[in-house]
């Protein structure tokens, strides 16, 4: 049968592409369209049968995945709550109405649901045009929030990356005169809020500060925040480049770029921590229709990185010293590295004049984390995940939702958890580092038969005084099963019960890692498990 033939030429792709060991996400591609042709050919018998996949841009996660995932988290929100931050949630999809025209030409990402008959709906891109449409809705207009949930986009992942459809945006905001700060994480911009492309896309934590505040102190603790972030989580070396939007205009507008076509320019310079100058110069002009002249004034701009000296010297330049824009920009932009050089963070900054962050509704300053490197013993290369974090001001956004266009200034900056992920979970299984995948911190245990009933009375105790504890669900388990199962799960003690150990009111304690054991009464063994269990 032609189907059949099918099926046998789609396997030798797939066998052909293993062999000269071809990138991943292609291999994954071709095995699962020999699954769907499988599948659609059927049974002899007509039964139906059906891919046992996840969807395309998606996957699950395993007890040790989460566990990792779990740490990741706790370190985030810990760092938002450090900073004072509340935290919200929004619905996981929108009206379509409130999602159009604030993406630029990610808008095409945007997943729609089919008509149902009634409001036409959308899946959330990001968690900060949700939040600009909350902070209207209610009036709001001072907060600090973060919001961790998952977004959706319709976009080619490479899973290999930490790039997907489904993902975490972490974010965190403050109104009032709102200061926005998001947390995206990995998997693309984060909440929305800084990263404009693919390459930040997988951003799943936020942090966002709403309201009216004086200059850059907002942007300086946003900075500060995500300098925190990434030096807690030990991912390696890092950088954060700063940018402005009002700096870019300006130097669009003093280059010879038309008004109309900032927005298309502006994606084009974005592409230059991924492709050459000449690439992009190429693009701007045979594509996007750019004057030779215009794209190499913009080429002697967009190469400049620096600190506070070449922010000095751009307020000295000619042409951006004439325009109103950039000279605002520059001037924030050198209040903002006064402000960083405070916090002690300087030399993980850098004014880059390339960053262009394309999504429409940034307004001033905008900024991306980048890993500049693996500091792993375990691996030679370093893991390709691209920007790892990401943000910006867009203090026009909540005025689109408000009836009066109401003004709320906001800041933000996403984490990009996935990717972050993908490196820490790569660096585990290099390392064959042991991942506990439970908290519990004491095995019930018996010695002898015909002891279930003792031990289910202890480890009713235990419970009850908040010790996490477990059994195993068997009635005359052996001691040698029930110790090794501590050593396969790695808890760390055991509680013993025996004939003798009830007669004298105690509880024998076994620490697993150095087989100690030592009798405690049994009034006295919740805390001796919390002392043994506590860490400093």
């Amino acid at each position: 049968m032609a189907e059949e033939a099918a099926v046998r030429a789609q396997a030798e792709v797939v066998r052909r592409l293993k062999h000269d060991k071809a990138d991943p996400d292609e291999i994954a591609k071709e095995v699962a369209k020999l699954l769907e042709m499988k599948a659609q050919l059927g049974g002899d018998e007509g039964k139906h049968k059906f891919v046992l996949k996840t969807p395309k841009g998606t996957r699950d996660y395993s007890p040790k995945q989460m566990a990792i995932r779990e740490r990741v988290f706790n370190a985030i929100i810990s760092c938002f709550k450090r900073h004072g931050a509340e935290v919200i949630d929004t619905p996981v999809f929108e009206l379509k109405e409130t999602l159009t025209g604030k993406y630029g030409e990610d808008s095409k990402l945007i997943y729609d649901l089919k008509d149902q008959g009634g409001e036409l709906l959308s899946l959330r891109y990001d968690l900060t045009v949700p939040f600009a449409r909350y902070l209207a809705m209610n009036k709001i207009t001072n907060i600090k929030r973060y919001h961790i949930a998952k977004v959706y986009r319709r976009d080619n992942p490479a899973m290999t990356r930490g790039r997907y459809r489904e993902f975490y945006q972490c974010t965190s905001a403050a109104l009032g005169w709102v200061f926005q700060c998001h947390f995206t994480c990995v998997t693309y911009t984060g909440s929305g809020t800084f990263l404009t492309e693919a390459a930040l896309a997988q951003l799943p934590q936020d942090f966002d500060i709403a309201g009216q505040f004086d200059p850059m102190i907002p942007d300086a603790e946003c900075l500060k925040i995500v300098h925190e972030i990434l030096s807690d989580l030990q991912l390696g070396d890092f950088l954060i480049k700063v940018n402005d939007r009002r700096i870019l205009d300006g130097m669009f507008a003093v280059c010879g770029v038309p008004d109309s076509k900032f927005r298309t320019i502006c994606s084009s310079v974005d592409k230059l921590d991924k492709v050459p100058w000449e690439e992009v110069r190429g693009e701007m002009v045979g594509e996007k229709g750019l004057s030779p002249e215009a794209a190499d004034h913009i080429g002697e701009y967009v190469q400049l990185h620096g600190g506070l000296e070449l922010i000095e010297r751009l307020l000295q330049d000619p042409k951006l010293s004439q325009n109103k824009l950039a000279k605002e920009g520059l001037g924030d932009m050198k209040l903002l590295f006064e402000y960083l050089t405070l916090f002690g963070i300087t030399g993980k900054i850098s004014f880059d004049l390339s960053l262009a962050r394309g999504l429409d509704y940034y307004t001033g300053v905008i900024f991306e984390a980048v890993l500049l490197q693996q500091e792993n013993e375990h691996v030679e290369e370093p893991v390709s995940v691209g920007s790892v974090a990401g943000g910006g001001r867009y203090d026009g956004l909540v005025g689109m939702f408000d009836p009066k266009g109401r003004k709320v200034p906001c800041v933000g900056v996403s984490i990009g958890i996935e990717r972050i992920f993908s490196i820490l979970e790569q660096r585990v299984e290099a390392s064959e580092e042991k991942i506990r995948t439970t908290e519990t911190q004491v095995l019930v245990a018996s010695a002898q038969k015909k002891l279930l009933e003792e031990r289910l009375k202890l480890i009713a105790e235990l419970w009850d005084a908040g010790i996490k504890a477990e059994v195993l669900y068997k009635k005359n388990p052996k001691l040698l099963n029930q110790l090794q199962y501590c050593e396969d799960t790695g808890i760390p003690l055991v509680a013993i019960v025996g004939e003798q150990e009830l007669k004298d009111g105690v509880v024998k304690l076994r620490v697993v890692a150095t087989r100690e054991e030592v009798n405690v009464r049994r009034e006295s063994l919740v805390e001796e498990i919390r002392m043994r269990t506590s860490h400093p």
